[in-house]
């Protein structure tokens, strides 16, 4: 892949749902290969309608959206669903199968990956996350925290070019929160990290969006966005009570 192209492009993005209600109003936005980039945004403010554009659960209503120099079109699909790796914020709704090792292979055997090369696939997936040890454990016998990290193995089974995160550090404590965190900065991988916890978000990405009411309200360095408390208040985001932005 040609490394000039980004691993993600969206311009003038509107959608509107069948019962009328506007959701997204223009969104611009552009992720460079390899960057890691926080979506942040109040409740109903289209992250969700975002996310279901990057590979095609929906279609736009105006507007592009393009993967790695790939237009998503119905087209298209195939390919950019084996490019943008959705992880979702329950991986319950992720793990299916009896066993680890059949969670993470089902991506890449429906792709047509077998034999041999499908094990070496499931196993580097698995190493990436810190879980080869459960390789052959029901995913239901793992703790939430470590669910999480299958889930995002099953994505990395198929070699995404965008890993897309949706509020990947709920419901963790702060041990399987941190291990989460050193897992995703050790991936060679464009990250867009869709989230609530602003901490997260600094400790994690560099530069940060924000969407409200449709559009995109704000895009800055994380660390210079997070210090901007009229900003954050305008868009109902809120540091957690005595969180205070680390001096550079």
């Amino acid at each position: 892949m040609n490394a000039s192209v980004n691993s993600l492009d969206v311009r003038q993005l509107a959608y509107a749902y069948p019962d009328g209600t506007q959701a997204l109003f223009g969104v611009d936005l552009s992720i460079a290969r390899g960057e890691r980039v926080a979506l942040l945004g109040p409740n109903g403010a289209g992250k969700t309608t975002l996310v279901m554009h990057l590979n095609g659960i929906l279609t736009a209503g105006h507007g592009s959206v393009t993967v790695a120099g790939t237009p998503v079109r119905k087209d298209t699909l195939k390919e950019v669903r084996q490019r943008v790796g959705l992880v979702f914020q329950d991986p319950d709704d992720q793990l299916f199968m009896p066993t680890v090792r059949d969670d993470v292979a089902f991506g890449p055997a429906n792709a047509g990956v077998g034999g041999e090369e499908l094990d070496r696939v499931v196993k580097h997936a698995l190493e990436r996350v810190g879980m080869l040890e459960a390789i052959d454990r029901p995913p239901h016998h793992l703790s939430f925290g470590q669910r999480r990290r299958v889930a995002v193995a099953t994505v990395l089974a198929m070699s995404p070019e965008i890993l897309v995160l949706d509020e990947p550090s709920s419901n963790l404590d702060p041990a399987a929160r941190r291990e989460l965190a050193e897992i995703l900065r050790s991936l060679e991988v464009t990250v867009l990290m869709v989230t609530h916890d602003l901490p997260y978000a600094l400790e994690l990405c560099e530069r940060s969006l924000i969407l409200s009411g449709g559009v995109i309200a704000a895009d800055a360095p994380t660390r210079e966005l997070l210090a901007d408390a009229d900003l954050l208040s305008s868009h109902r985001l809120e540091l957690p009570f005595g969180f205070a932005i680390p001096a550079t």
